[in-house]
């Protein structure tokens, strides 16, 4: 086999083929699959190999309604429009977390003494920030590996946000800790037979490569 190829499906027409499916059909997913979204999701790198996240996997029916029941405004889900709609017709729901208190508990530790952020963690959580919050790039890249391997599972997904006003409830219902932040949400199912493609992606153009790459200078 190619080293190109994974599991069949050539890696860039992985990343060809991946967006957001919004709707699902009712056949239930693999719990090996599941697995395997997750072992590919541990995978990312992460700052000081801090690995500061955490995933809530709901693949059962009961626990995929009380998510939607936590992380929904009530306003919203009295009247829920198209897209929420066809969001929970997924049958899994995975929510990445991050937690900042993990990499700053990483870098106080005598190995990364010295390293640029040393100075911030070893002032604790109340100290200066980081110019750039890794928790969540990090978890971010172990989001977007379990939707390439949605794809390559011959699944669909789509990663979303949860509401700020609703954060404090989904930590609640589900008994996730003070310290982890959820980055957004993963719904993955199989995309339903009416399905198309939708969203800001049919409406707006890809940016050529010559707009957003700057060889050697930032040129506009």
């Amino acid at each position: 086999m190619s080293p190109a190829m994974i599991s069949g499906v050539e890696f860039q027409e992985v990343v060809r083929q991946r967006r957001m499916v919004r709707r699902y059909s009712p056949e239930p997913v693999d719990p090996a699959v599941v697995d395997r979204l997750l072992r590919h999701a541990v995978r990312a790198p992460s700052a000081g190999f801090s690995q500061g996240w955490g995933f809530l996997v709901l693949d059962r029916p009961d626990d995929v309604a009380r998510f939607w029941a936590a992380a929904t405004p009530p306003a919203r889900a009295a009247r829920p429009d198209s897209w929420l709609r066809g969001m929970r017709t997924a049958p899994v729901v995975v929510v990445p977390f991050s937690s900042e208190a993990a990499y700053r508990r990483r870098y106080a530790e005598p190995d990364k003494a010295g390293a640029g952020p040393a100075r911030d963690a070893a002032a604790g959580a109340g100290g200066p920030r980081w110019g750039v919050p890794y928790w969540h790039v990090d978890a971010g890249m172990a989001s977007l590996l379990i939707l390439q391997t949605a794809v390559d599972e011959g699944l669909g997904a789509c990663f979303f946000g949860v509401p700020p006003g609703r954060v404090a409830a989904l930590r609640a219902e589900f008994g996730v800790p003070e310290e982890y932040a959820p980055v957004g949400a993963i719904t993955v199912g199989h995309p339903a037979p009416e399905e198309r493609p939708g969203g800001s992606a049919t409406s707006r153009r890809r940016r050529p490569l010559d707009e957003v790459v700057h060889r050697g200078r930032w040129t506009t």
